[in-house]
C-alpha cells in the first residue's frame, strides 16, 4: 500500500557533466552501475526513506538511465541515476517529479551548516584525514583544506562538481547520505579559495533541470 500524501522531496539536483574526480569517486563508493566522467547525473532524496524504491522503479522503467546508487535509511532515501545522454536523465527526473506531483522548486532549500578554509595543513593533520577518507585522493602537508557541510545531504554532490570545475583542486571526501552532506577538498591556497567560492555558490543555487 502506498501513502501518496506524506512523501516529501528533500533534494533534487541535476548535474549536466560529471567532472573526472567526482565521477571516479562516485564509481569507487557506489554499489550500483559506476558513472564515467562526462555523464549526466541526477540526485534525488525523499522522506520517508522507503519511498525512494518507487521513484527508482519509475526512472529505470521509463528511460535508459543507469542506477548509480540507492541508499534507504529510516528517515531519508536517496537515489542517483546517470547516463551519457542528458535527455534520458532529464526525462527520468520529469517523470519522477510528475509522479510526486511536484517540481524541483518544491525541494528543501539548502542550508550551509559549516564552511571553512584551513591553510597550511600540518603533516600530522593530513595523515589522519587521509586515513579516515580512503575513497578519495590524498591530502599533502602544506596544502590548504576546504570543508563544507550542507543540509540536506545531497546538495554536496553538486557543490563538489562545481568546485572541481572551477579550480585545480583534489577531492578528498564527498559524503552525500544521512542528515548532512560533507565535502573535503585540498590544494594550493588560491585554488582552494576559488573552489570554495564555487562550492558555496553551487550549494545555494543548485541546478534543478
Amino acid at each position: 500500500m502506498q501513502n501518496e500524501t506524506n512523501v516529501k522531496l528533500r533534494t533534487y539536483v541535476y548535474i549536466d557533466s560529471l567532472q573526472p574526480q567526482l565521477a571516479e569517486y562516485m564509481a569507487s563508493v557506489s554499489q550500483g552501475f559506476p558513472p564515467v566522467p562526462g555523464d549526466s547525473c541526477l540526485w534525488m532524496e525523499v522522506s520517508p526513506g522507503m519511498a525512494i524504491h518507487r521513484f527508482t522503479d519509475i526512472a529505470l522503467k521509463a528511460t535508459r538511465v543507469n542506477l548509480t546508487q540507492q541508499v534507504v535509511e529510516r528517515a531519508f532515501g536517496s537515489m542517483v541515476i546517470h547516463h551519457r545522454d542528458q535527455s534520458d536523465v532529464r526525462e527520468a527526473g520529469r517523470i519522477m517529479l510528475s509522479n510526486l506531483d511536484a517540481d524541483h522548486n518544491d525541494r528543501e532549500e539548502c542550508h550551509i551548516a559549516w564552511q571553512e578554509i584551513i591553510r597550511g595543513m600540518t603533516k600530522h593533520h593530513t595523515v589522519l584525514i587521509n586515513r579516515q577518507h580512503r575513497g578519495g585522493s590524498m591530502m599533502l602537508p602544506g596544502e590548504s583544506m576546504f570543508i563544507l557541510e550542507t543540509e540536506p545531504a545531497g546538495y554536496i554532490v553538486y557543490a563538489a562538481n562545481q568546485a572541481e570545475k572551477a579550480a585545480n583542486i583534489t577531492l578528498i571526501d564527498v559524503r552525500a547520505v544521512g542528515a548532512y552532506g560533507r565535502l573535503t577538498l585540498s590544494g594550493r591556497e588560491a585554488d582552494v579559495e576559488e573552489a570554495a567560492a564555487a562550492a558555496i555558490d553551487a550549494a545555494q543555487h543548485p541546478m534543478g533541470t
